[in-house]
């Protein structure tokens, strides 16, 4: 088996790797700072129109898992490619949207093909790197991850400024036909390791444990069982209940396979356990404070869209500036740590923003996200390397799928958690956003303490 791609192979591989994860991730997260507009331009209310960021993590989070084992068997690339070409269709029928079920109609699908993208990512950078230089490899990967996450709204800021909302998914279609084009040519070409096939029971109980629990939660936390017209509570009770009664019919299939679609062999390392309940923690703090940002600045404080994204650029500037650091600090310092260090570095920066006085200066509101950005960039290098080492080398496939998988339930839970915000305290009345970043505060100290727990023996 060759060891890595020869030049200039891989370093075409290595750019259509990194644009193509920064388009599915940016797409996670770019649409928050658009949320006021949308839901003024088509009527509806902020709680409903949060359904357009739900929508995409919702379909992300179904079939990550799936599409990351049928690249074991069908092969990295073609399930790549295959994602990427849905991911573009899907982008295009987003800016033609002429409503908001539309829009999340298609922002449904185009998670799906997000998730095509991101569920062999890992793999991909694992075939095009030699050995000796894949943890340089995975280093980036993952700085690319953490900036693409948190830039979402800045980029944003800028495609609002220029032009109307329906931009911010065209964009995303002359980039995915380059992709496809140049991932044809430069993507390492294998036929799959696994011989087993996927079982479609096992992910028909993966999407409906999902789905079902998703819906269930999202229904009961805004309220929609009470007063929206689609679902009593009732029927909101009986899917949660459904889809954690799929959920164990799940699990116990899982645990007599040998090569499980849910890694739950990895669940029984301490360490690995820990880390993702801190990436998933930290990550949902993450979402509520990009959720509740834009409110705040556009609705609360009289910002512009430009001066938004100017202001919550700090945040992603810290992160990379602090990364290399962080990866210098890997193996020198425990990752437990370093965790809860940044963690707690990223609770402050929160507090600090629910505190802000009526008229806060933009340096005060900078500061707060720069301390923000310098706990997250400290914080996710560091628990990423410990998920995919403490993992057996042959399992850091389904590593590397738990790895996205603990990123984008944190940020579907930090969804779910802003629009019960937004249903209790509507941020027009001026109080939703500050009750958002308090709680998302909370969250970055529980994962905090997870990140903690690590050091512990």
């Amino acid at each position: 088996m060759p060891d890595g791609l020869p030049q200039p192979q891989r370093g075409w591989a290595v750019l259509v790797i990194l644009v193509g994860i920064t388009m599915a991730v940016l797409d996670s997260t770019l649409v928050n700072l658009a949320l006021p507009t949308l839901a003024a331009d088509f009527g509806a209310s902020p709680s409903s129109a949060i359904w357009v960021v739900n929508a995409f993590q919702l379909a992300v989070l179904c079939v990550l898992l799936p599409l990351a084992s049928l690249g074991d068997r069908l092969g990295y690339r073609r399930v790549y490619l295959a994602g990427t070409a849905l991911f573009t269709l899907a982008s295009l029928g987003c800016a033609l949207a002429p409503s908001l079920p539309w829009l999340a109609g298609m922002r449904f699908v185009q998670g799906l093909g997000a998730a095509g993208m991101m569920s062999v990512n890992l793999a991909l950078v694992r075939a095009a790197y030699p050995r000796q230089q894949l943890g340089r490899g995975i280093a980036l990967n993952s700085m690319v991850v953490a900036g693409a996450s948190v830039l979402g709204p800045s980029v944003a800021a800028l495609v609002l400024s220029l032009a109307e909302w329906p931009w911010l998914f065209a964009v995303n279609v002359p980039i995915g036909l380059w992709l496809l084009w140049l991932g044809a040519h430069a993507l390492p070409d294998n036929t799959g390791t696994v011989v087993s096939a996927v079982r479609p029971l096992d992910v028909l109980l993966n999407v409906l444990t999902f789905g079902l629990v998703f819906l269930g939660i999202d229904a009961l936390a805004t309220g929609r069982g009470e007063h929206g017209p689609w679902m009593r509570t009732d029927l909101a009770v009986g899917l949660l209940v459904l889809g954690l009664l799929a959920g164990a019919v799940y699990v116990r299939r899982q645990l007599t396979q040998t090569t499980p679609l849910l890694p739950l062999d990895l669940l029984r390392i301490r360490a690995f356990a820990l880390s993702m309940c801190t990436s998933v923690s930290a990550f949902c703090a993450q979402m509520l404070a990009f959720i509740a940002l834009p409110f705040l600045f556009l609705d609360h404080l009289g910002r512009s869209h430009w001066q938004t994204g100017l202001l919550m650029m700090a945040w992603p500037l810290a992160t990379i500036a602090i990364a290399p650091l962080a990866g210098r600090l890997i193996g020198r310092v425990p990752a437990g740590l370093l965790g809860a260090i940044g963690l707690g570095m990223k609770m402050l920066g929160l507090a600090a923003l629910a505190l802000l006085p009526a008229q806060p200066a933009d340096a005060l509101i900078v500061a707060c996200l720069l301390l923000c950005g310098a706990g997250f960039g400290l914080f996710q290098s560091p628990n990423n390397h410990t998920i995919v080492t403490s993992a057996p080398v042959h399992r850091s496939g389904g590593a590397g799928g738990m790895q996205s998988a603990a990123r984008l339930t944190g940020h579907m839970l930090g969804a779910i958690c802003a629009a019960a915000v937004f249903s209790l305290w509507p941020p027009a009345l001026g109080q939703g956003p500050f009750v958002a970043l308090g709680l998302a505060a909370a969250m970055a100290a529980v994962a905090g303490v997870f990140s903690a727990s690590r050091l512990a023996r």
